[in-house]
């Protein structure tokens, strides 16, 4: 017995519009959990790289072990990096979230350090001649003049968590990778590609956004250009 030339979900078809309507609440639910993990983990990580880049800018000798660090905890595998939390987390959200905020740190760090030392000299005596302090030089000069730069870390940062929220499917918390995850078990292609265009989407839609907050915070960039 054939399946009704109009039924799509019965054909397995890639592209399904009958899955969209029939599964509309799932799919909400996915969405809402990966943009959930993606902006916490982004977060946490940019409030833990700030004072880490700080630290490695104002102490010569922490840029090294920092740096280094970061990197060596960014080319840890997926996997291996949530069976290494996987006993102080569990299976939960958090476990996710712990790992894309170890792999964050490389990319913000680098970043915003990049920004931090690329401040002119000439700037920071011209605002500690006008009576700056090191918080408000920090605070009104360096860290605007760091933006850009420190954005760049950012837009990649949040892109690649968009990327490895999937993997948290392994332990029931991947957001749009639960559904890839079970989809390619029952090679349900409607679920598959679904997941996955949604997966590009929330990254292109979220990179748009952080193009447009740099514009809005650093005017002065668009003048020069």
């Amino acid at each position: 017995m054939t399946a009704p030339p109009d039924d799509c979900l019965a054909r397995n078809d890639w592209i399904c519009g009958a899955y969209l309507t029939s599964r509309r609440e799932i799919l909400r639910d996915a969405v809402l959990q990966h943009l959930q993990l993606t902006a916490v983990s982004v977060c946490i990580g940019l409030l833990l790289a700030l004072p880490l880049a700080l630290a490695a800018r104002r102490l010569r000798w922490a840029a090294g072990p920092v740096l280094g660090v970061t990197t060596i905890l960014y080319t840890v595998p997926s996997l291996a990096m949530f069976s290494l939390l996987l006993p102080v987390y569990g299976l939960s959200a958090s476990l996710v979230v712990a790992g894309l905020v170890l792999y964050s740190l490389s990319v913000l760090v680098r970043n915003i350090l990049a920004g931090l030392r690329a401040v002119p000299e000439e700037t920071r005596q011209a605002a500690r001649g006008m009576g700056y302090g090191p918080v408000r030089l920090l605070v009104a000069v360096e860290l605007p003049l760091a933006l850009p730069a420190a954005m760049v870390g950012l837009r990649i940062a949040t892109v690649s968590a968009v990327s490895l929220v999937t993997v948290g499917a392994i332990v029931g918390y991947g957001g749009l990778g639960n559904l890839i995850y079970s989809g390619m078990n029952t090679y349900f292609k409607a679920q598959v590609l679904t997941a996955s265009v949604l997966c590009v989407v929330i990254a292109v839609a979220a990179d748009l956004l952080l193009v447009g907050a740099q514009r809005l915070l650093t005017p002065w960039t668009r003048r020069r250009s």
